[in-house]
């Protein structure tokens, strides 16, 4: 997994080195693609059951992993609304045990071009969880450094609240590093 995470950050990287930047990455009008790893989050069925990032968790032949990725649109300089979908799944002894879909929506604001302040709802579907769906306030904070004038890798700290309090009383704190293409 970590190889094909590996391949797959070299060729976007490798896709926007040569991109033209016709004013400010982070400008009205303009577009970013993100992709996110997460580490940490407590208990696997808990962290993984709302995730549109990277992520694999592994114990005692419990395997967690998460596929996904974001968009953005820039609707006034440094501030972005963001969609995001996930595909997550989860192995018992090599056996599936769960699939779900998940979804992400919210805004991200770059303060002083550098500190990226996001807050989102990030919510699950599928036939394991029945009536008690997560749902997720996220509250994101970092720091965005420019590799150039189209891609940024951006670590930083993420809380979960949970809005569904049927699925889970508990926070989740997680650390991420999202890499980014500016468009």
């Amino acid at each position: 997994m970590k190889k094909i995470i590996l391949v797959a950050a070299l060729v976007l990287f490798s896709f926007t080195v040569n991109a033209q930047d016709d004013g400010s990455a982070l400008s009205k009008g303009s577009w970013l693609l993100e992709a996110n790893t997460g580490f940490g989050g407590g208990d696997l069925n808990v962290a993984h059951s709302a995730h549109t990032g990277f992520a694999l968790q592994a114990t005692d032949g419990y395997t967690a992993y998460s596929v996904g990725a974001e968009a953005g649109y820039f609707l006034a300089d440094n501030l972005a609304l963001k969609v995001g979908l996930g595909l997550n799944g989860q192995k018992l002894d090599g056996q599936d045990a769960v699939s779900t879909l998940t979804y992400k929506v919210g805004a991200k604001y770059y303060l002083d071009d550098k500190f990226p302040l996001q807050v989102d709802v990030t919510g699950a579907t599928g036939e394991s969880f029945g009536d008690d769906k997560p749902l997720w306030l996220g509250l994101q904070a970092g720091y965005a450094i420019f590799i150039s004038n189209s891609v940024s890798v951006e670590p930083g700290l993420r809380y979960n609240v949970s809005l569904n309090q049927d699925f889970s009383d508990k926070g989740l704190f997680e650390l991420r590093v999202g890499f980014v293409v500016h468009l």
